[in-house]
């Protein structure tokens, strides 16, 4: 993807999958490409658009929990782009899950019950929900991996106070409930899913993407129940698919591993499937907008400055 220069512009961040400029001191303008990460390693081919997908998805959530707590997002003016409020984030990420799967069932399974500080009940089985969601936080970490910590960890190295901590928790726990209920209705389970955070002033801002594919998990709502009591695996609409085609093909982003080759067909797959979970998710059919750069770039600074305006 191109590197643009906009207007006013202070700063630029290259993530895994977006890329982030800075304008000015107050606005943030995110690109979602089509890179493709897993196991914190960029694959080689770009995806199809992915961008615009996770894009839309992140727009259509945002505006479907702005009752809850306020977000950074102002205005979406092409398919894969966001223009919203700079926040100074908080650096951890509030992970939460509903069912016992994946990190959380890895620990279960090797016999530990505490994980980020909080216990997880005895006789449970993988996939199966807890009781109530639980909230597993991870330091967010500018390079390598993300490390679990629990609350009183969090508070005690100053990451946030014990007030803002409750503030996290409550719309954490809000937001979880309410992407449950949307996915509920498209036939979905809204499994678990990350939330970041940031302030302006004494203001909790929620940021970034929330319940895409890329930061969540959802399982087929329909026979969920049945492949549970016959400890059969889910049907779920993530990217596991990807992590599970890598680990069958002998990478894990582990040292002197090779990414396998990725071949069109497969290109192909992956972008259905995104494609698949965006009308499952939106519950719309996906209609693509393919967007030269130049149109893109004219379309940004057009709406930079309606909002430099406004600042």
């Amino acid at each position: 993807m191109k590197l643009f220069q906009f207007p006013h512009q202070t700063n630029f961040y290259r993530g895994k999958v977006r890329d982030v400029y800075s304008i000015n001191e107050n606005l943030l303008v995110m690109i979602a490409s089509n890179r493709i990460s897993a196991f914190d390693v960029i694959l080689p081919e770009p995806i199809p658009y992915k961008g615009q997908v996770l894009n839309q998805i992140a727009a259509y959530m945002l505006k479907a929990t702005e009752d809850i707590c306020p977000n950074w997002l102002l205005h979406s003016p092409a398919p894969q782009v966001s223009i919203g409020k700079r926040c100074t984030p908080f650096k951890i990420e509030m992970v939460v899950r509903g069912n016992l799967t994946g990190h959380a069932w890895r620990t279960y399974a090797s016999g530990t019950r505490i994980l980020c500080g909080v216990t997880m009940p005895e006789g449970m089985k993988e996939n199966d929900y807890f009781p109530t969601p639980i909230i597993t936080p991870s330091t967010k970490a500018s390079e390598g991996h993300d490390e679990d910590i629990s609350k009183e960890e969090i508070i005690k190295q100053g990451l946030c106070t014990a007030e803002e901590w409750a503030q996290l928790e409550k719309y954490t726990l809000a937001l979880f409930a309410r992407g449950k209920e949307i996915a509920a209705k498209r036939g979905l389970i809204l499994v678990d899913t990350k939330y970041e955070f940031g302030k302006i002033g004494d203001t909790i801002y929620l940021m970034d993407e929330i319940h895409t594919p890329d930061s969540s998990r959802y399982f087929y709502a329909e026979g969920f129940e049945d492949r549970q009591a016959k400890g059969e695996r889910q049907k779920q609409l993530s990217k596991e698919f990807v992590r599970e085609w890598l680990i069958a093909n002998n990478f894990m982003g582990k040292e002197g591993q090779t990414v396998p080759y990725m071949s069109p067909e497969w290109i192909q797959t992956i972008s259905n499937r995104y494609i698949e979970l965006y009308e499952r998710v939106i519950g719309e059919t996906f209609k693509p907008e393919p967007i030269s750069d130049e149109e893109l770039e004219a379309k940004v600074v057009k709406a930079l400055e309606q909002y430099q305006s406004l600042h």
